[in-house]
């Protein structure tokens, strides 16, 4: 298997948009695109909310569908995770989008919480949690934006929400076309809405085959955008999509997936298209960005950690895997663990545990049993973990990697299914040596740039040797986003952060990709060189998205009419919901 994102094979439509009605719907959104530069914000606001509103009438509706596709039943414990990562996540882009323009409109830039400059010179930006009431979600959590070296707080005063402001650089009414995930069903919406608001292009997006099927309730959900010709939507598979990217009315392009279909876009396919990337030679002239997947680390620093500790953390990390099958660009692939560690054994044990524990989920996306398959060949010693239920897949660990072995399977390519595996690398000298031969090995030998977590305890922090190694590892970690005690895919869930690969990536070594999305207080993409999500090392309760909670589809219907409305009245349900899980 080639290393990177695998090749998805394609789900066949029978739903496919003419070429005829793509281009017709080019056109429409081209009309619109000179207005659209120059709306007024007034106006802007006001879509904005009114599909806040029809994002929460349809979401019932968008959530049953989603979960029919992934053959979820009512009264599983996965139930909640299509409110979480569908509609509840596309409201509350929403609403931080519309309160962005409000700050806009009435002080004439974006307000983050602070925008300070470290020790060492380091910009940071302050974008979570946006307000008090964030910390209902995700309590304890604090998430910065860290500017490039030489960033100043005026160049990110001066430049939030640029495009937005008075004076501000006009595109002069440009069309996108976004290529949207199959996986999870806010990330098309969410990719149209970083579109229309932060580079002021209206839209065609084209739904994945894989999860076409919820295509009308997103245009229910972004009717007012569709009313007004900023957006189209249109379904189809790679013909479609080609003659969308190459077609002479598009001037940018977006693509949530793999670095194959990245490649094929810019380059072209087969043998000269191999020899144009290893000339950089593109056939495209277009912006692109792009988030196409990740060999996603958890380096767990060792330190005193109890019983209960290593129980949290068990379930915590194999959360990271379960969570929607294993069908996330950021679920966990590697846990990076301190050979030397008492503990190791533990928290493997513990993460045994947990799987034991985990329902059995429908392999619903196309390709999975092979690339399964090609994980389990590579590696016979896997360990499995349920698969009984007819169509499922056995969640699978691969203990013990071989970290010399850098072209392992496991380190190379995105198992994109319930597949994961640990590597004990051997810092006898020192914790802080380790973090550091860590952070060395994941960005050396890992495939990706997305998002990294560490874990770590902290009474190991109160040690200054070892949270210099912790605060350096931040810094490091070749990474879009960096977070610490929890899932990387958090970053993703608060929205206000940026989302996307590192920066500066060589366009034919594309990993994760270029640009970032959401970033709701509209920081510039030239400015970021990363999101940085601390949490605490334990959570209260049990975290909403851990595959344990017995309560998540309450909190998560109770959150995302919450984002919608922000009304007090629904507190009392999402904290009881919240407490019993």
């Amino acid at each position: 298997m080639d290393s990177g994102t695998p090749s998805i094979p394609t789900r066949a439509t029978d739903q496919a948009t003419s070429i005829a009605d793509v281009d017709e719907a080019v056109a429409r959104v081209r009309g619109a695109a000179p207005g659209w530069a120059i709306a007024p914000l007034a106006m802007r606001i006001d879509l904005l909310e009114r599909a806040m509103a029809d994002t929460l009438e349809v979401a019932r509706d968008w959530v049953t569908t989603a979960q029919v596709a992934k053959g979820i039943s009512r009264g599983q414990r996965s139930a909640s995770e299509d409110w979480f990562s569908g509609p509840g996540m596309v409201a509350r882009n929403l609403r931080l989008l519309r309160d962005t323009l409000e700050d806009i409109q009435t002080v004439g830039s974006p307000q983050p919480a602070s925008v300070t400059t470290r020790e060492d010179g380091r910009t940071v930006v302050r974008a979570y949690p946006s307000d008090p009431m964030d910390q209902l979600f995700l309590p304890g959590f604090t998430g910065d934006i860290v500017m490039q070296d030489g960033v100043t707080p005026d160049d990110v005063r001066d430049r939030m929400g640029e495009f937005l402001r008075p004076g501000g650089p006009n595109h002069g009414g440009e069309v996108a076309v976004v290529l949207g995930a199959g996986n999870v069903s806010s990330i098309p919406p969410m990719d149209v809405l970083t579109q229309l608001f932060q580079h002021g292009r209206t839209v065609v997006l084209k739904m994945n085959p894989v999860n076409e099927v919820l295509t009308p309730h997103i245009e229910r959900a972004l009717a007012v955008f569709i009313d007004h010709d900023l957006l189209r939507v249109v379904r189809g598979g790679a013909t479609v999509g080609a003659h969308l990217t190459s077609h002479d009315d598009v001037d940018a392009i977006h693509v949530t997936g793999s670095d194959k279909t990245h490649d094929a876009i810019v380059y072209g396919t087969g043998k000269k298209g191999a020899e144009r990337k290893a000339r950089d030679t593109p056939i495209l002239d277009k912006e692109f960005t792009s988030e196409l997947g990740n060999v996603s680390p958890v380096i767990v620093v060792p330190g005193p950690w109890s019983s209960d500790d290593i129980a949290f953390h068990g379930t915590n990390i194999a959360s990271m895997v379960v969570n929607n099958a294993g069908f996330n660009c950021i679920a966990a692939r590697v846990v990076v663990t301190h050979a030397q560690w008492n503990r190791r054994r533990a928290l493997l044990d513990a993460v045994r545990d947990s799987l034991d524990d985990a329902e059995d989920r429908v392999a619903y996306y196309p390709g999975a049993a092979r690339r399964w398959e090609s994980f389990v060949a590579a590696h016979p010693e896997a360990e499995q973990f349920g698969g009984d239920l007819a169509g499922s897949l056995p969640f699978t660990l691969i203990p013990d990697l071989d970290a010399t072995n850098t072209d392992d399977i496991a380190f190379t390519t995105e198992a994109f299914c319930g597949v994961f595996g640990e590597v004990g690398l051997d810092a006898p000298r020192s914790v802080p040596d380790y973090v550091d031969q860590a952070v060395d090995f994941v960005n050396g030998t890992l495939w990706g740039t997305l998002s990294a977590s560490i874990i770590v305890h902290p009474r190991s922090l109160e040690d200054p040797q070892i949270a210099a190694a912790v605060d350096r590892a931040i810094d490091n970690l070749e990474y879009g986003s960096v977070v610490l005690n929890h899932w990387s895919g958090l970053t993703y869930g608060t929205v206000s952060l940026p989302w996307g690969g590192a920066p500066d990536q060589a366009r034919n070594d594309i990993q994760s990709g270029r640009g970032f999305v959401h970033n709701t207080y509209l920081v510039p993409d030239d400015l970021i060189d990363k999101a940085v999500l601390r949490g605490p090392f334990r959570m209260p309760t049990t975290p909403a998205l851990s595959h344990t909670n017995q309560r998540g589809e309450d909190i998560a219907k109770a959150l995302a009419e919450f984002e919608a409305t922000r009304s007090m009245a629904i507190l009392p349900r999402l904290t009881w919901a919240s407490l019993r899980g």
